[in-house]
């Protein structure tokens, strides 16, 4: 059988895009709320309370490539509360779409979260304020 130089280009291709389908994850991305808790210095991952509809778990929360470069990600404080889409794993929630909410948009479970976390963050910068 002979093959011609574009039939070995378009196998190759083929084959390519096979393989590059089987890496994306088959499912749909969860729409999750969290309220960060901490955050590292270079904020590839950071720890929340995260809400998918049931009661709130510590979670972590691992940034893609464009979300890590994405202007609300490096802005990212704790207490922000957060709306997120991302794949759930072992380590945590792979976060592929990412925006900032009032506290007050959070789910109820999460509202609680976000106000103890506002209260210790005024107590630990209020003895440095004059």
């Amino acid at each position: 059988m002979k093959l011609h130089g574009w039939g070995i280009g378009m196998i190759a291709a083929a084959a390519f895009s096979l393989s590059a389908a089987a890496a994306l994850p088959q499912q749909d991305p969860l729409t999750v709320f969290a309220v960060v808790t901490k955050a590292s210095k270079d904020k590839k991952q950071v720890t929340a309370q995260v809400s998918d509809g049931g009661p709130p778990v510590e979670a972590a929360l691992i940034p893609t490539d464009p979300i890590l470069d994405n202007l609300i990600w490096r802005k990212l404080e704790v207490c922000h509360a957060l709306k997120i889409e991302a794949w759930k794993n072992q380590e945590g929630y792979r976060i592929v779409s990412v925006r900032v909410l009032d506290a007050g948009m959070l789910p109820m479970p999460l509202q609680g979260a976000a106000g103890d976390c506002l209260i210790k963050k005024a107590l630990d910068f209020g003895p440095l304020v004059d």
